[in-house]
């Protein structure tokens, strides 16, 4: 992870909304520098931990510092094991800039989730079952955020669309192991340490 691998920068706001919709030269708006990426990391680890300062403040004890440190844990994993696995592909020196657009575009999911249920709202509205619109919504949601994974890593890393959809699941799986893991493991200890009494 070289900080010396520098490229042409522009706008965040036009990044993400090219590569949003599918525009590779979306990438040509984000740096490839240490500096880029950590910038692109700060606001989605920021509001989490206000978040969770605030909880420990109000008296949220264990539980709050345990979600503050799964969720820190789901937005430092993909990084990391990306890194891991771009330098395993010799892809290495394409990721900083990969991961720079990777982070800023994690904002994109969101913003299109609100227009889906704007959408759905309406819809409903008009007489679709509300259990129908949460479905449609939450497979919108997640479809859509996998493929903007997928076309980020396919075009940032320069992988094939195979070797793209490989790394958007093994990143995905890992994450949920890594941050659900603990929990189910804890749950598991004490129900074997409840039933031993």
């Amino acid at each position: 992870m070289s900080g010396r691998a520098r490229g042409p920068t522009g706008s965040i706001v036009r990044g993400v909304m090219r590569l949003a919709r599918g525009r590779v030269d979306g990438f040509n708006q984000f740096g490839a520098t240490r500096e880029s990426f950590l910038a692109s990391l700060a606001p989605l680890v920021a509001f989490p931990l206000v978040g969770g300062v605030l909880m420990l403040m109000g008296g949220g004890g264990i539980g709050a510092l345990s979600d503050l440190l799964a969720t820190v844990c789901a937005l430092i994993a993909p990084p990391v094991l990306s890194f891991e696995i771009a330098r395993l592909w010799h892809r290495d020196a394409a990721w900083l800039r990969f991961a720079t657009a990777f982070n800023w575009c994690q904002w994109a999911i969101p913003v299109l989730g609100s227009m889906l249920l704007l959408a759905l709202g309406v819809l409903v509205a008009l007489g679709l079952p509300r259990d129908t619109a949460r479905v449609l919504a939450l497979l919108g949601l997640v479809g859509y955020g996998l493929w903007l994974h997928w076309f980020v890593a396919r075009h940032g890393l320069g992988l094939s669309r195979f070797r793209a959809a490989v790394l958007v699941v093994g990143i995905n799986l890992a994450t949920v192991i890594i941050v659900v893991g603990p929990r189910l493991l804890a749950l598991a200890t004490g129900d074997a340490a409840f039933d031993g009494k």
